[in-house]
């Protein structure tokens, strides 16, 4: 678990640069606002595959990371299996954190990137 993504998840949710739960995040990704999707772990591969593929048609970096109660409770809501951030700043940092954790963005069909 690293505490300083799940801060930084925190912190853009109460900065407002954060939308949660599958429709919103969905919507998000289409009109262009989301710059980086997170995906649950424990999310179905139906959700995991559906958000990978919509957010490579889109042009979205996205990751998968977390679990979903972990990433509800870092925003005091109930389980979240995709959260979208907003804004750049908290986009790259939280990538940088993450990948600092092994954790690479996805590609169509969920294969990991090289």
């Amino acid at each position: 678990m690293n505490k300083k993504a799940y801060s930084m998840i925190s912190l853009a949710n109460k900065a407002g640069k954060l939308v949660s739960g599958e429709d919103a995040v969905r919507n998000s990704i289409r009109s262009g606002k989301v710059k980086l999707a997170i995906v649950a772990e424990d999310a179905s591969d139906n959700t995991k595959k559906r958000f990978i593929n919509s957010a490579a048609f889109y042009n979205t970096a996205i990751m998968t990371w977390g679990l979903k109660e972990e990433l509800g409770s870092c925003i005091g809501k109930n389980e979240r299996s995709v959260l979208g951030i907003t804004d750049d700043n908290f986009s790259k940092s939280l990538e940088e954190k993450l990948e600092l954790e092994g954790i690479n963005k996805e590609k169509p069909g969920g294969d990991l990137l090289e």
